[in-house]
């Protein structure tokens, strides 16, 4: 009894081992080519520490502080430096706000490994002069002093590429890299005669030269020029009285210029952090603003960079279905473990319906093998034979009919066991019915 335990344990071994390392190899490769876990903190370059970037950057952080993880700032002088930290393996920079524009003046292999999650809002350009009237175009301030923004910041860039296309960019012009407060306090004392911003409605900067005596905000009376001229360029008006309806400020409407933010990421960044920063762009951005309606932001157009898929997905129909009812460490849980588990089904429920079968067709193999014995037996019957020889097939059906007898088998498979001994007494009875025929009796 024990032998046939054995025989039997051995025949669950030798059908389930070769299973067991299917699943294993099935789970191991999925293991091998499944994503890594979201790291728990990223790198957002921002900007000047008292920008809108490094603002809006602080926001962020705070709503991905809610989900764990943490997003560390890494101020910079502005959109140029973002994009160039970004592009540079060795920076180690996850994301960025990047200005309209900066992009197609970088060269294009430098940001091959770069992806968009959209426009995440305006970016107005604001040209403050000192005079006697405002200004509706540049070319009246050829020869003064004029501060276009901290060197490799957004505002520069555009700053440099719209009085080149005017042709007041060279000497007798002065240009100064400065920008921010420092500008603002240079053309407010009289120091240089004007200064570009790219500046929220809602800047102190704004609303402080707005209201200072002597200083002129300029309007862009050729703004749809420079619109053909810069692509990324979108040609913006402010209300007369928006800003002050009982003081009339601004006295008449002011065409403005400006282009539009985007959040940029390396191409790599783990899809669950891009799904938490869109997220968040849609929290910071979503308010309507005296440029944008409500939930304008964040947006699809407006994207020198291809959009990364998850953003694409986003836009086309939101958040995944987990992080829109689990926290973002549940989503992201739940959404690994389906990785796991789908594969496994994959494999187990087939292994578990084929299991069972390759376990029956060992048991039944070892009756069955004999048949072909059986089958021999009964050819050579047929043929005609004396006593001699018949005699002779009851023996060897007596020896099968032991060989078969000793056989260990399951109980649940022990009728296939007495189903054959009844076909070896068939083929017995058609032989004792042979010699009888002959003139034999038969010895047993």
């Amino acid at each position: 009894m024990a032998i046939g335990k054995r025989r039997i344990d051995r025949d669950l071994l030798l059908v389930a081992v070769p299973s067991a390392l299917v699943v294993v190899v099935a789970f191991g490769l999925t293991l091998l080519l499944m994503r890594p876990a979201p790291p728990s903190e990223i790198v957002m370059s921002t900007g000047v520490a008292d920008g809108t970037y490094h603002a809006i950057a602080m926001k962020y952080r705070d709503i991905l502080a809610r989900d764990g993880v943490t997003l560390r700032l890494w101020p910079s002088s502005g959109a140029v430096e973002n994009l160039r930290r970004l592009s540079d393996p060795s920076a180690e920079v996850d994301v960025a706000l990047v200005q309209g524009g900066i992009v197609s003046g970088a060269a294009p292999e430098s940001t091959k490994d770069l992806a968009s999650l959209g426009s995440v809002y305006n970016e107005v350009l604001w040209v403050f002069h000192r005079g006697d009237r405002p200004l509706d175009r540049l070319p009246p301030l050829d020869g003064k002093m004029i501060a276009i923004g901290e060197e490799n910041s957004g505002t520069a860039a555009l700053a440099m590429a719209m009085l080149e296309a005017t042709g007041i960019a060279k000497p007798p012009t002065t240009i100064m890299k400065v920008g921010g407060k420092t500008a603002q306090g240079l053309l407010a004392s009289g120091n240089i005669d004007a200064a570009f911003f790219v500046a929220s409605p809602n800047s102190g900067i704004v609303r402080d030269l707005l209201s200072t005596k002597g200083i002129h905000l300029l309007s862009f009376a050729r703004a749809d020029a420079y619109t053909r001229r810069f692509f990324y360029l979108r040609k913006f008006v402010l209300p007369q009285g928006v800003f002050d309806l009982a003081h009339n400020v601004p006295a008449q409407d002011v065409t403005l210029l400006g282009t539009t933010a985007n959040l940029v990421v390396k191409h790599d960044l783990h899809p669950a952090l891009a799904y938490l920063l869109l997220r968040a762009a849609a929290e910071v951005h979503g308010e309507p603003t005296l440029f944008s309606d409500l939930r304008a932001f964040p947006a699809a157009n407006d994207t020198e960079l291809p959009l990364s898929p998850e953003a694409a997905r986003f836009y086309k129909s939101g958040p995944p279905l987990l992080q829109r009812y689990l926290p973002y460490w549940g989503a992201n849980l739940v959404d690994r473990l389906l990785v796991l588990v789908v594969p496994a089904l994959v494999v187990l429920i087939p292994a578990g319906r084929l299991l069972p079968q390759l376990y029956r067709w060992r048991v039944r193999s070892r009756i069955y093998r004999w048949y072909a014995t059986l089958k021999e037996i009964e050819l050579e019957l047929e043929e005609r034979r004396d006593a001699a020889q018949l005699e002779q097939i009851l023996t060897r059906l007596e020896t099968l009919d032991d060989a078969v007898h000793r056989i260990d088998t399951p109980l649940a498979y022990s009728e296939n066991l007495y189903s054959f001994r009844q076909h070896i007494d068939l083929v017995r009875q058609r032989t004792h019915l042979a010699m009888r025929k002959v003139g034999g009796t038969g010895s047993t």
